[in-house]
């Protein structure tokens, strides 16, 4: 009978901070919603108010003391709920595992020292999808429930409206979508009840409804809560009861009935916003990566040369990512002016960021002893990784006159420096030069640079106008069109593009709005850049440099692909001059792969999707294995530095396809139905001048075999050179301070603990998908662990030696 079933009515207010709007606006709509919401608890006192999103209650702790004392007397009563347990609602596709951790992180130890509380309830009830990794990061921050809308029914089919969501590693959290929407009109709730109902089945005994006015917020009415309690007592409807998602997820795990299990993502919701605006996402990316390397770094000058730890700017810079990590500002779906905030908030992050790194690195290089030489200038090359790095490092130099230069390491051996194209355009006394390096896990080593006559001819690199080779990898382009003829492992003797050159750089007609609604595939091709130069333009002992220019329309596009003496991989560094609107640009790159299986990397881990063309979020990689000709088994990674939208097709020549989403380019913040008015004057997305790179790995076997994991970390975090100069000091010229054994763990982590600096935090996760064993060294501390198949773990390691190391959840709590 419908009266012995039960509706959880959860009020809420979604609170979209930026939008359709700038972030002051944003902070004063979280203001009067919450002053609402208090008021609506004194006029009924069955009203139930659910608040997700931590930063909210930060803004009104910081400038509206009163409000948040009311706030907090009614979370300590039970009727101010706190769900979600971040900051913010992020995208949930495409910030980097660390920044989910860090979402936690700040935001349950915030909710502990201001009410006592933390959250187990985690609510993302906007953002466009949510990677597979989640129910991993959410148990281990003691959250063991999730409130989603998106996908909706009509995008993809779930067992059910609730369900224990797993990731890969097997943890799971108990999941409920919402039916119909998040948020309702200020009026009558007999409509949004109607349309609730209608998604759900009839039999489940307790199921949830959202109301209350959102986005821009506001929060229930006073008709909603009247209707609430006129529906109640028309006995045709389920009871209506005000509460909170914890008892609905409380009241379902104890009602002893079998709940089916979805294992992997939540897929799919408006897959343009994985690429639109190129800016927020190059600047996310590499705000994510300054930030790991300079808490390592202030971690070891901590420990090592006494340099007080920033706790404060770390805090401030991570809050600041987070921040901008909520969906609509990293999705690119906002007014084009809430990006110049975002840029400078992004910006700030990377200044704190570069502030910290700087001052730990030259407080220890400073103490490294270096002897004077004449005409000798030293250099340091730190590698920000827990494994040996072998990377060839460009550097800025004016420190003698000669044409030429040769290095050596700290042994003296003699080491490989050409000079390259510096980035001053002076005369004479400036120059750039590149170096092949070799650096100590999460370490440093110092090198010479003397001056010497011209560089020998000669060059390890064959290489011409369309040529590159080395012992391990050969590259060669079509003359006529600059597309890829043959990418050949040498090693494993397989040729990825099988002397079958299909269309590289793909102009695709789209016609869609900003977020992308009702697209799965970009695929309606309007054309393709046409190359006008391919020349040779570096070649030496290092490396050589080939770079094609093409065009399409207005638009310009620069490849300069680099080949290292000594490297595997094969580097595009790409310009790109973007004039073009409702086009999007996809960089294709073609196999000879049969049978293809695509691989793209998540959030700490990665997932095999079907090689079906449709867009997918990825992170810093994608791979596509198979068979080659002559029934070997190969591959090829794609590796990224800012990029999120990708996809694997079957492409033209019969191979897997990679393809890279380098620009997109519809109306800012335009959403359908509206349609554009020919004659009005709007602003395009990704209009103007964009840098990023690509690597191109070929392998043999699978992507494990070619250690695509650490090379797309290195590209992301690369080395850091920095001049010196001489002086006495205590430090070896070469020295590591971290280091794992094999390559399946991958620690990404290394920080002082939250709690104080008397001990250090460590968290790797295993990177196969296979259960490993690993050994960390760091700082004279050893941990040794096993790791279950994309686990992620978390260590506490004391300074103090006699002190054991022990595991913790994400929080840092015990585990």
């Amino acid at each position: 009978m419908p009266e012995q079933r039960t509706l959880h009515m959860i009020g809420n207010a979604h609170i979209d901070p930026v939008w359709l709007w700038q972030w002051p606006e944003g902070y004063q709509e979280v203001r009067a919603t919450f002053a609402s919401a208090i008021d609506r608890m004194r006029e009924y006192p069955e009203f139930v108010f659910t608040c997700d999103s931590v930063l909210y209650l930060a803004w009104v702790e910081e400038h509206d003391p009163d409000l948040f004392d009311a706030i907090a007397k009614r979370v300590a009563e039970g009727r101010w709920q706190i769900v979600g347990g971040w900051w913010i609602e992020p995208d949930c596709n495409l910030p980097g595992g660390e920044s989910f951790v860090r979402q936690a992180l700040y935001s349950q130890r915030w909710l502990k020292e201001r009410f006592g509380v933390t959250v187990t309830v985690g609510c993302n009830v906007d953002p466009f999808g949510h990677n597979a990794s989640l129910p991993q990061l959410l148990r281990k921050a003691g959250i063991d429930a999730y409130v989603f809308m998106r996908p909706g029914p009509h995008e993809m089919t779930l067992p059910g409206p609730y369900f224990w969501w797993e990731s890969p590693d097997g943890s799971r959290v108990l999941t409920y979508r919402i039916p119909h929407e998040y948020c309702s009109s200020g009026t009558d709730l007999g409509y949004q009840i109607d349309k609730s109902l209608a998604q759900l089945p009839p039999d489940a005994p307790d199921l949830m409804v959202f109301y209350g006015v959102g986005n821009h917020g506001g929060g229930p009415t006073k008709a909603n809560l009247d209707s609430i309690r006129r529906l109640d007592a028309t006995g045709g409807l389920p009871r209506l009861r005000c509460g909170g998602p914890r008892e609905y997820f409380d009241t379902l795990a104890s009602s002893g009935q079998e709940i089916p299990v979805h294992a992997g993502e939540l897929q799919h919701h408006a897959v343009g916003c994985y690429s639109a605006h190129s800016g927020v996402k190059r600047w996310n990316r590499r705000a994510e990566n300054l930030l790991a390397r300079a808490e390592k770094w202030a971690a070891v000058g901590a420990a090592v040369a006494d340099v007080p730890y920033p706790y404060a700017k770390f805090g401030q810079a991570w809050r600041q990512v987070l921040f901008n990590q909520f969906h609509d500002t990293l999705g690119g779906a906002a007014i084009e002016p809430a990006y110049e905030d975002s840029r400078d908030q992004f910006g700030h992050a990377v200044s704190l960021a570069g502030e910290a790194f700087n001052r730990a690195v030259q407080s220890l290089t400073r103490r490294v002893h270096i002897e004077p030489e004449p005409d000798m200038t030293p250099l340091l090359v730190v590698n920000p990784h827990p494994w040996p790095l072998r990377a060839d490092v460009e550097f800025e130099f004016g420190g003698f006159a000669a044409p030429g230069a040769r290095a050596v390491d700290d042994l003296g051996e003699p080491v490989a420096v050409q000079r390259t194209r510096s980035r001053a355009t002076v005369n004479g006394w400036r120059r750039r030069l590149v170096l092949a390096a070799d650096v100590p896990p999460l370490g440093y080593r110092t090198y010479r640079i003397q001056p010497a006559g011209e560089e020998p001819a000669g060059s390890p690199v064959a290489a011409t106008d369309t040529r590159l080779e080395n012992d391990f990898v050969a590259l060669e382009l079509d003359p006529d069109t600059g597309w890829v003829r043959s990418l050949r492992e040498k090693a494993g003797d397989v040729d990825l593009a099988g002397g079958r050159p299909a269309r590289h750089a793909v102009v695709i007609d789209d016609a869609s709005d900003t977020w992308g609604h009702r697209v799965r595939a970009y695929d309606k091709v309007a054309g393709a850049f046409e190359v006008r130069a391919t020349r040779l333009v570096e070649h030496g002992p290092v490396r050589a440099v080939l770079r094609v220019t093409s065009g399409y329309g207005s638009s310009t596009l620069v490849e300069e692909y680099v080949l290292g003496a000594r490297d595997r991989h094969v580097e595009i560094r790409v310009t790109l001059h973007w004039h073009e609107k409702q086009k999007l640009l996809k960089l294709r790159f073609p196999t000879a792969v049969t049978e293809p299986e695509a691989t793209f990397e998540i959030p700490y881990g990665h997932l095999v999707r079907p090689a079906n063309g449709s867009e997918e979020a990825a992170q810093a990689w994608v791979d596509v294995t198979g068979e080659l000709p002559g029934g070997r088994r190969g591959g090829l990674a794609v590796l990224n530095d800012g990029k999120y939208g990708h996809d694997v097709r079957v492409g033209e020549n019969g191979g897997g396809d990679i393809g890279v989403t380098a620009a997109r380019s519809p109306v800012y913040a335009w959403h359908e139905p509206k349609e554009l008015d020919p004659g009005e004057l709007y602003s395009y997305q990704d209009q103007g001048r964009q840098e990023f790179t690509v690597r191109l790995v070929p392998h043999a076997g699978d992507w494990r075999d070619a250690g695509v994991v650490r090379l797309a970390a290195e590209l992301n975090q690369p080395a850091f050179p920095l001049l010196e100069s001489y002086h006495d000091g205590d430090l070896p010229q070469a020295r590591s301070f971290m280091s794992v054994t094999g390559s399946a763990v991958v620690p990404s982590v290394l920080k002082m603990a939250e709690d104080g600096d008397d001990a250090m935090i460590v968290r790797a996760y295993e990177s196969t998908g296979r259960a490993a064993e690993a050994t960390i060294e760091v700082l004279g501390r050893t941990v040794t662990a096993s790791f279950g198949p994309a686990e992620v773990k978390t260590f506490r390691v004391p300074r103090d030696p006699a002190a054991p190391v022990t595991e913790v959840d994400l929080v840092e709590w015990p585990a």
